[in-house]
């Protein structure tokens, strides 16, 4: 495995990679991130320009019922889930947290709603933390590469951990999700003109195929 010269490439090909998500602070992340849960960032935003126009507080989010925050995000899916998670989480940072989301990975997950994944973004981004959020992106094109072997988001987790530097770890994320979305697909990946197939275990196993 050749982890640096794969680190080296990925930095050289998305110097700028950053995040899609648009918000003004942390808690519009954390809103933000919950609700890109299988939806587009594109969708995510659109919602979000509107929802946040007079909701951008936990406090403004606890005004809506939860049928109304669902008429919101309700082109974002799961939007019953998504908005009891909103809510829950809202309710926590006011009541724990005096209104200002956590800036630590511990009390970000015990917020009502977040997930690990969703914690290691909002650290990550918000707070300028090292983590490694593992979606399905950075699942996928880890498994190919060799950066990890494992089958669960967990486990490419912690093999992502050891095998990248800690200072890179929330580069790597956004270098890994931007080679999944343009060139490492999930149906057709475009293995010939990938500049990283020298290096990836699975052009290497399926080349007579691809």
């Amino acid at each position: 495995m050749q982890t640096k010269e794969i680190l080296s490439e990925l930095a050289r090909l998305y110097p700028d990679a950053k995040p899609a998500l648009e918000y003004r602070t942390p808690y519009e992340l954390l809103v933000a991130v919950i609700l890109s849960a299988q939806c587009t960032d594109e969708r995510v935003n659109k919602v979000t320009k509107v929802l946040f126009e007079e909701h951008a507080t936990p406090k403004d989010m606890l005004s809506l019922t939860q049928a109304e925050l669902e008429k919101y995000i309700y082109s974002c899916g799961f939007y019953h889930n998504k908005a009891q998670h909103i809510l829950s989480a809202s309710r926590d940072i006011l009541e724990k947290f005096g209104g200002e989301v956590p800036n630590t990975l511990e009390d970000l997950r015990t917020l009502a709603g977040v997930g690990r994944k969703t914690a290691n973004v909002v650290y990550a981004v918000a707070f300028g933390g090292d983590a490694i959020a593992v979606d399905t992106h950075v699942f996928r094109v880890s498994n190919r590469l060799g950066l990890a072997h494992a089958n669960t988001p967990e486990k490419t987790e912690e093999a992502l951990q050891k095998a990248i530097p800690k200072e890179d770890w929330s580069k790597a994320h956004h270098w890994l999700i931007f080679h999944g979305r343009r060139v490492c697909h999930s149906q057709k990946p475009d293995c010939m003109g990938c500049t990283l197939s020298e290096h990836c275990e699975f052009y290497q196993k399926t080349k007579s195929t691809v």
